[in-house]
């Protein structure tokens, strides 16, 4: 028992290890049950399981609202506080939070099977705990003073986003109309996340390089931030309204300005610092995106229809899911007292994720034909494969005193 409350009064010292703990659990159980699907869709192994909704419409939502958000309020919690000068953030804030995340989580894998009244109390419980994480977040951002909080201004207002897109979901268990489903799916990737891994990338990497690499200037430009918030705000209510043949109007000027991003950041030269070229490739991956997207939708002016959910999972695999293992491994490694280094292991599993990537990309190719079912599902493998050990490697360390002595 002494052994049992050693271990959580360390995993609730600091924000991240509880919230990268469960979201490390998240990365495995998520895709563990989206692999059992695939299986079921299109190997002989069983059939499709039946669930209470749509199982593309639950993957999204696990992904979405039940995996990334761990990392990203963890992330967040941790650095509000130094980003502004202001004081960090109590347990008696980021605890409930977490609990009620967590057991949302976990209500609603339940509720997969049992039914829709079990699914709605899991989105309640999670909005409820995103709730008393934002306001954690938003009383720092207030009641602090300092020149600079356009970074944490838009985090916090992409997380009232994200909450109002699974409120959105709620609604949709709760009235059958499809409309709040599908908002709450477009909402997630261009309203919540989008903005935040952008703009979490706007600060960090200029920043880190410049810490690693020699003559590095920061280009750190307010108006990419501006363009961004416009273009995919512009995206999610394009691809909601259905109108996705003009798409291109706005993903082509995003894409110029993460290429010009990519180059001015120096993504060559970031290889000469793992730790820091795993920021970088994840970052390109927007641009990937972006060229993909911006095909398609010419595609379908031209009334030929491509690519499928290649595009989405440029974005969401390469660089949502991706930036994930990079920062987190340096936010783990920084907070535990170890060497800020990516050693030969994590430099291994980030790149043969970005296999998961290309896997998924590929299946909707047109060369893909009748094995689009074999690149999904070696895809799912892949992540599983990558993200077992990097769980076994990193999540010990949430439970485990920092081995420098210091607190956090």
């Amino acid at each position: 028992m002494f052994q049992v409350n050693a271990i959580w009064r360390t995993l609730s010292v600091a924000p991240h290890r509880t919230m990268f703990l469960f979201g490390a659990v998240q990365g495995l159980v998520a895709i563990a049950w989206w692999l059992i699907e695939l299986l079921g869709r299109y190997t002989p192994a069983w059939l499709p399981p039946s669930w209470v909704i749509p199982a593309a419409w639950a993957h999204g939502f696990l992904m979405i609202y039940g995996f990334f958000p761990f990392f990203i309020f963890g992330f967040l919690m941790t650095v509000y506080p130094n980003w502004m000068n202001g004081t960090k953030i109590p347990p008696r804030r980021y605890m409930p939070a977490f609990l009620l995340l967590a057991g949302g989580v976990l209500l609603f894998y339940i509720g997969l099977i049992l039914g829709k009244p079990l699914l709605a109390a899991g989105v309640a419980l999670m909005l409820g705990g995103w709730g008393i994480a934002l306001y954690a977040l938003l009383d720092v951002l207030i009641t602090t003073r300092h020149p600079d909080k356009l970074h944490p201004g838009i985090a916090a207002f992409s997380l009232a986003a994200g909450w109002l897109g699974m409120l959105a979901f709620l609604i949709w268990l709760a009235t059958g109309n499809g409309l709040f489903a599908l908002f709450a799916l477009k909402a997630g990737v261009w309203f919540f996340l989008l903005p935040i891994f952008f703009a979490v990338g706007h600060r960090m990497i200029p920043f880190f390089s410049s810490r690693v690499l020699d003559n590095y200037k920061i280009v750190r430009p307010v108006s990419a931030l501006w363009v961004m918030l416009a273009c995919s705000f512009g995206h999610g209510m394009l691809e909601f309204l259905g109108w996705n043949a003009w798409l291109w109007l706005v993903d082509l000027p995003l894409l110029a300005q993460t290429l010009y991003l990519s180059w001015h950041w120096q993504l060559r030269r970031s290889f000469e610092v793992r730790l820091l070229a795993v920021l970088h490739i994840s970052f390109a991956w927007l641009s990937i995106a972006l060229a993909l997207y911006a095909v398609q939708s010419l595609a379908l002016l031209a009334g030929r229809p491509v690519l499928g959910f290649a595009p989405l999972h440029a974005l969401a695999v390469g660089l949502f899911a991706s930036m994930v293992l990079g920062m987190a491994s340096r936010v783990t490694l920084g907070h535990s007292g170890a060497e800020l280094k990516a050693d030969g292991v994590t430099w291994a599993l980030f790149l043969g994720f970005q296999a998961a990537v290309l896997a998924r990309i590929a299946g909707d190719l047109p060369l893909a034909g009748s094995a689009a079912g074999h690149f999904y599902l070696l895809s799912a493998v892949i992540w599983l494969v990558c993200f077992l050990p990097w769980f076994f490697k990193y999540a010990p360390k949430y439970w485990r005193p920092r081995s420098d002595g210091q607190a956090g």
